[in-house]
């Protein structure tokens, strides 16, 4: 099945200026193959991040970004092109929601800085109160291994996956978390507490 993200993405202006390579290259504006499938590489990602970016449309069509984050799975695979997170509690703007709930489009942005792969999400979603579907919100703030997600949760947000695109890497930056950082050094660390602890039983000798 080809990309449905050329037909959600382009417009005119933007294939104006794309000519030939939109019709000749990768971004097919031929038809619409209709709502792209995950693939495990993009389910290996997903299931992985611990942050990403959601974009929203306002009602007066203005672009609304925030930031989402939680411990790592915390964006569930519900099944399908269905992905849900448990919303916890924020600045009581509400704006986000209220956009889900005035136009239903979202973007998701999400990055392995480590890795220095990105992926773009596009979808429909839904706002679901945990009065009306607790079992739900219990399941989304429930993640694989058990845990829960620690912030005081008051909703949950479905997602219907229309369509996504790998980004370019070519500009984006590593950066790593303390955890990984910790990670990558921690055998020096071993390795210098060994050889100290030999220089200290020779001198001792």
């Amino acid at each position: 099945m080809g990309s449905r993200y050329p037909q959600l993405i382009f417009g005119e202006h933007a294939r104006r200026r794309q000519g030939e390579a939109v019709r000749s290259g990768a971004w097919s504006i031929d038809g619409d193959p209709g709502p792209q499938d995950l693939t495990e590489r993009e389910l290996a990602l997903i299931r992985g991040a611990f942050q990403f970016h959601l974009g929203t449309v306002t009602p007066h069509g203005w672009p609304y970004v925030q930031y989402r984050s939680g411990p790592r799975g915390f964006l569930r695979h519900l099944g399908a092109r269905t992905l849900g997170f448990a919303d916890h509690r924020g600045n009581q703007q509400y704006a986000s929601v209220g956009n889900i709930e005035s136009t239903g489009r979202v973007a998701l942005y999400l990055a392995d800085l480590p890795r220095r792969q990105r992926l773009k999400v596009f979808g429909t979603a839904a706002v679901v109160d945990e009065a009306d579907d607790p079992a739900l919100l219990d399941r989304l703030r429930t993640l694989d291994d058990g845990s829960l997600v620690g912030a005081t949760c008051e909703r949950s947000i479905l997602i219907e996956v229309e369509a996504f695109d790998w980004n370019c890497a070519r500009s984006l930056v590593p950066q790593y978390t303390e955890d990984q950082v910790r990670r990558r050094v921690q055998p020096y660390i071993d390795e210098i507490a060994a050889l100290q602890a030999e220089i200290a039983r020779l001198r001792e000798g």
